[in-house]
């Protein structure tokens, strides 16, 4: 499976050869937007979803974007993914929230796992601060998740979440992970770009800079299992001696 990053607004994102395309975090809408955030809401399968389906058929890709949901009386920070026919396959809401940016607007999600199947690749759904947990990336590779999309929005100083950690957990827990970040500034937020796409070895397949960018890599079910025999982390696990360590 080809899958593309597209560093940069959604207004500029063209026609591609990629299987599945994966967007910032709110990048619909805006992260640091203060009350406009309910403003915008709306329920997984209002407006921008319309709109979304329309793109991902126009582009010819599946096609994963966040944006601000409204269930009722919350409002969560969301990703969907859609499939090039414009079908609706799987909505995540972000379930660990990050500063008052987060708790000041969202409710947290409470469903850790969300997965959907594209091009014969099992495919799982975080947000930004959800992959710094390392037990909820390893429940994903438990579940079968063969690659983590994780659309963020990371601001500087952080610039070692995409460098170090990203490729320290798809190491750790065996997949693929690829790390969509914008690269705009809002307020007084910089976002620091450095999205990338890494192999289950650790390897940055590749990776953009801190501007605007469309940056692609193949994912491979048969390069997941050439990794997984020679790095046997999920393998040697003995979860009888883990027991009471994740409380």
């Amino acid at each position: 499976m080809r899958v593309a990053i597209h560093q940069g607004p959604l207004a500029d994102l063209p026609r591609l050869d990629a299987d599945l395309v994966v967007t910032a975090e709110l990048g619909t809408t805006g992260y640091h937007i203060g009350a406009r955030t309910h403003e915008l809401a709306e329920p997984a399968d209002g407006p921008t979803a319309t709109r979304m389906a329309a793109l991902a058929r126009k582009t010819g890709a599946a096609l994963v974007y966040g944006y601000p949901e409204t269930d009722g009386s919350a409002v969560y920070n969301s990703v969907q993914l859609i499939d090039a026919t414009g079908r609706r396959l799987a909505n995540y809401r972000k379930t660990h929230l990050f500063g008052d940016l987060d708790k000041k607007w969202f409710t947290p999600g409470d469903e850790p796992v969300v997965q959907a199947d594209v091009g014969g690749v099992r495919v799982g759904l975080l947000i930004c601060y959800d992959v710094e947990f390392p037990e909820l990336v390893r429940a994903h590779a438990l579940a079968g998740t063969e690659l983590l999309v994780v659309p963020t929005a990371l601001m500087s100083p952080y610039e070692l979440v995409a460098d170090t950690l990203v490729p320290a957990r798809a190491y750790e827990s065996q997949l693929f992970v690829a790390y969509a970040n914008r690269c705009d500034v809002e307020q007084e937020l910089t976002y620091c770009g450095r999205s990338c796409i890494v192999a289950p070895t650790g390897e940055v397949l590749t990776r953009a800079g801190s501007g605007p960018a469309l940056i692609t890599a193949d994912v491979t079910r048969e390069a997941l299992a050439a990794s997984r025999l020679e790095n046997t982390h999920l393998a040697d696990r003995r979860p009888e001696l883990y027991r009471g360590t994740t409380a």
